[in-house]
């Protein structure tokens, strides 16, 4: 049997906004991406993912889309997205493009002419409310000025479609059609537990992503992954799509990747999880359990970054454990997405000041939750100010980066041998090697205190999460090491890949 591209991909995300500027205003775009794909190229990895370009208010980043079969002039033309998918391919790189399906822009035309009082039931509009909460803060309900209320789960620039109406499911289809006849490899569904709402909508006490919910996961969204299925299916070379489902259980994660749904969705509980083997273990034993092609994910555009969640924990270990964390999460079975910039050890920027912020979660609490924005700060290209690269000539970037940047910025890493960047592509060179040459499945070795241990295959994987050092399990040689070993030591915050012959 054929193994698909991506039951093993290695998935780069691309926040547009603040990969690579190359018109020069302050803002990633399109072109940026393609003239970086040989760097992409060079780390390693087998996909990228584009979040939303599309023509947008930018009420949530993008996130808020106004035509989903276009692009938006601030990141470039369509005649970009073409040639930029294109020159993926020939530098052997897949491409997925966000889809957002939950909900569109308040700009977008339908929702213009619902305010206008024309074909309402596209959306979820009401005379009454009930009492669910934005995600970001707030009521999800906005008045408008005939007296009716619309829902928004999120900014109220984002009203939720009424996926109720069959309009919306042929929309949606003929979305997909459109960016697959440009050739793209797959798509990131955002939001893709969300789409249906319980018939009455009922007051909820708890709205935090659960698997029963009158808010999330309501059973009817899958009829719309499986003609999504059928779709993806009937194009040639193994297009895919993978979903932004949160929930609390790991068998509700499984319904959404059923052999007729959806290819893949992502684990969040190996993101949720707290630096400790018992608990590493119980979210990989679970996943495997639970579904057939697993995912693991460290970071991305909605949380903070993981060197610096680490290091909230122990102060001065964050960097170590981001790169043991990485190094167990690519020997694990299943295919692994990166967030640009971890690549390079980027934390979080937490001291962005108020007038700079620009997420909606910051506006919607009034300034008590910060919001986003530190782990969507351009990331750094060379060591010079003021945008270390991102933007050419003196343009400063539309969100402000920290002088630490210069350090951390490719020009710095590159050919460091210990450098963050280096052993990223150390790593993920080795993982290609062996992806596919050794079992999916794992077995686990009995692991000292505050360690855990796994082998496949050949392979053994060893992370040590305790306080002390302690002893490597029996191998032939040393593959790939997150730190330094010491006489057969594997340190405190340490992972290791070891070979065994027999």
């Amino acid at each position: 049997m054929d193994i698909p591209w991506w039951r093993d991909a290695v998935v780069y995300e691309i926040y547009v906004r603040s990969f690579a500027d190359a018109s020069g205003d302050g803002v990633g775009d399109l072109t940026g991406v393609r003239e970086r794909l040989p760097y992409l190229q060079r780390l390693g990895v087998d996909a990228i993912w584009l979040t939303p370009f599309y023509p947008s208010p930018m009420a949530d980043g993008g996130y808020d889309v106004a035509d989903y079969r276009g692009v938006d002039p601030l990141f470039g033309t369509l005649a970009d997205f073409e040639s930029l998918v294109a020159d993926a391919h020939d530098h052997g790189l897949r491409v997925l493009v966000d889809v957002v399906p939950n909900h569109s822009s308040s700009e977008h035309p339908w929702f213009q002419a619902a305010l206008r009082g024309e074909r309402r039931d596209r959306y979820i509009f009401r005379d009454t409310i009930n009492n669910w909460q934005s995600t970001f803060g707030g009521p999800a309900w906005t008045k408008v000025a005939d007296g009716q209320y619309y829902l928004h789960l999120f900014a109220p620039g984002q009203p939720d479609f009424n996926w109720r109406n069959p309009e919306v499911h042929a929309e949606f289809l003929d979305i997909l059609r459109f960016w697959l006849d440009r050739g793209v490899d797959g798509f990131r569904i955002d939001v893709a537990m969300g789409l249906y709402k319980a018939e009455g909508l009922p007051d909820v006490g708890d709205q935090s992503f659960k698997s029963v919910s009158p808010v999330w996961g309501q059973p009817e969204v899958h009829d719309v992954y499986r003609d999504w299925r059928r779709l993806l299916d009937g194009y040639p070379g193994e297009r895919m799509a993978v979903g932004e489902v949160w929930t609390d259980s790991s068998e509700d994660l499984a319904l959404y990747v059923r052999p007729d749904e959806l290819h893949q969705s992502f684990n969040f509980a190996w993101l949720q999880a707290p630096w400790s083997p018992t608990a590493f273990k119980k979210v990989i034993e679970d996943t495997l359990a639970a579904v057939p092609f697993a995912t693991w994910v460290l970071s991305n555009h909605d949380v903070v970054r993981h060197r610096t969640r680490y290091d909230a924990a122990d102060p001065g270990t964050g960097l170590a454990r981001a790169k043991a964390a990485l190094l167990t999460m690519l020997a694990l079975p299943g295919s692994a997405y990166l967030y640009q910039g971890e690549e390079l050890g980027l934390p979080e920027v937490t001291d962005l000041p108020d007038e700079a912020r620009q997420d909606p979660v910051f506006f919607q609490s009034k300034g008590e939750l910060p919001g986003r924005d530190g782990c969507r700060v351009p990331i750094p290209w060379t060591v010079d100010t003021p945008s270390y690269g991102f933007s050419p000539g003196g343009v400063e970037p539309w969100l402000p980066q920290p002088a630490m940047f210069a350090e951390l910025s490719v020009e710095k890493q590159e050919g460091d041998a210990g450098s963050t960047l280096e052993f990223y592509r150390r790593a993920l060179a080795h993982r290609r090697d062996l992806a596919r040459s050794i079992p999916y499945t794992l077995e686990w070795l009995d692991s000292p205190e505050g360690a855990l241990f796994f082998t496949r295959g050949p392979l053994t994987c060893a992370i040590n999460c305790g306080l002390g050092p302690v002893h490597l399990p029996e191998h032939d040689a040393v593959l790939l090491s997150s730190g330094p070993l010491k006489r057969g030591l594997l340190p405190p915050d340490t992972a290791v890949w070891l070979r065994r012959d027999s």
